[in-house]
């Protein structure tokens, strides 16, 4: 039987096993791609190593003057794996000189992945696939497991953009709303594991865009730590003299050095918080009906209406809670300073539930973790969710959407 039979025959053999078995097909498809890319870096390297000798394979001395090493030589190979986007863990042989003087550049050094992976890792990682998660599901993507250590060193290319965006300029925009608090994580410190605070400051734009503009761990219940924080922000040209308003939860010290630096914005102190600590106060039986009635002041239509309310939830609740009735007196007019405002931003300015709902994202992404892995590894994983949130927000404007909309706004006008 000659070759060529012996080949037809083969082929109309295998024809028959893939036809009974079409899942080997690409099985099959992804090996011979994978032996195609490993010969063509291979004959990459060795052409490269031609042209670092100066002189092809086998020739050992020449009078050209091309010979720029005419004393040194191929030295063998050694064999090297190394991951690619889209074809899987290709084997190379990289050549060797006796000098050791060459250095391949078609294979980044010491790297065993492309960098278009190295970043799809680092995706995967800040959406919320942990580092060990990665390794066990990486040897079914790229044919080798990725070890925890591979992953971390992948985000940690990430810190000199996330440093960028943290200190980025904010003189070309300005902020006249500023939402701040801070938010709790269980972070690695060099000799211990520790909850350590991050402050977070969201400003909104005049033309109502919200944007994180802080993330920066210190004590949130320091005011000093706030005083500084807000001279970070001007220093990277936050206007101060155009915000015209703080919303904040009542965290000891800071209303009294947001006014101080912030000489003409006021305070619009979060109802929610407010709400919490007056109910703290009711028994309860009574917490529905206290709750009702503060609801009404704290969505009442005009400020001189909710005063109207405040006075009815005073005769009506002092004579049996005159400590919930004091708690709401004494921040009644920091909880209504939005009524200053355009009644369109009232639902925003009201609360901070806007930074309560980015704290919620920084909590449900950290949570799989349990402990993060120290301040930079923080900024890395709430820098990703802060672009996220932005996103989002840029689909859902700043206060009533409608209002907001030119088609809404023309119908006002015809109305008016």
């Amino acid at each position: 039987m000659d070759n060529c039979t012996r080949y037809l025959q083969e082929t109309k053999q295998y024809v028959q096993f893939l036809q009974s078995h079409p899942e080997e097909i690409f099985t099959l498809l992804r090996s011979h791609i994978r032996v195609s890319v490993s010969a063509l870096l291979n004959a990459l390297m060795k052409q490269e190593l031609t042209d670092f000798l100066g002189r092809k394979k086998y020739v050992h001395s020449s009078s050209s003057k091309e010979v720029r090493t005419p004393t040194n030589y191929r030295n063998g190979s050694y064999k090297r794996s190394f991951s690619i986007k889209h074809v899987g863990t290709v084997s190379v042989t990289v050549p060797r000189d006796r000098w050791g003087s060459f250095k391949t550049r078609v294979l980044p050094r010491y790297q065993r992945l492309e960098n278009e992976l190295r970043q799809d890792i680092c995706l995967l990682y800040l959406s919320g696939i942990s580092s060990r998660a990665l390794s066990l599901i990486s040897n079914r993507l790229l044919g080798r497991s990725i070890s925890p250590t591979e992953v971390s060193r992948c985000h940690k290319d990430l810190t000199k953009a996330v440093e960028q965006w943290r200190t980025r300029d904010l003189s070309k925009e300005i902020f006249k709303y500023l939402f701040m608090d801070g938010v709790m994580f269980l972070m690695r410190t060099k000799t211990s594991i520790e909850r350590i605070p991050v402050l977070v400051v969201i400003g909104v734009t005049e033309a109502g865009e919200r944007k994180v503009l802080l993330l920066q761990a210190g004590d949130k219940e320091s005011a000093s730590t706030w005083r500084q924080c807000i001279k970070d922000l001007k220093l990277r040209g936050l206007r101060g003299d155009k915000v015209r308003l703080g919303i904040m939860d009542g965290l000891p010290g800071l209303e009294k050095v947001f006014c101080e630096e912030f000489q003409n914005a006021k305070v619009q102190r979060c109802q929610v918080h407010v709400a919490r600590n007056i109910l703290a106060k009711v028994t309860k039986k009574q917490k529905q009906a206290v709750a009702d009635d503060v609801r009404s002041i704290f969505y009442a239509s005009s400020k001189t209406k909710a005063k109207e309310f405040l006075l009815e939830f005073q005769t009506k609740w002092k004579p049996t809670l005159p400590s919930a009735v004091k708690c709401l007196e004494n921040n009644f007019e920091s909880c209504t300073t939005y009524y200053e405002f355009p009644n369109e931003e009232w639902i925003s300015l009201r609360t901070t539930n806007m930074i309560e709902r980015l704290n919620k994202e920084f909590r449900r992404r950290t949570r799989p973790m349990e402990i993060v892995a120290g301040e930079t590894a923080c900024y890395q994983l709430l820098a990703f969710i802060s672009l996220k949130m932005e996103l989002h927000w840029k689909s859902n404007r700043f206060g009533k959407v409608k209002k907001n909309l030119p088609f809404f706004q023309l119908i006002e006008e015809k109305e008016g």
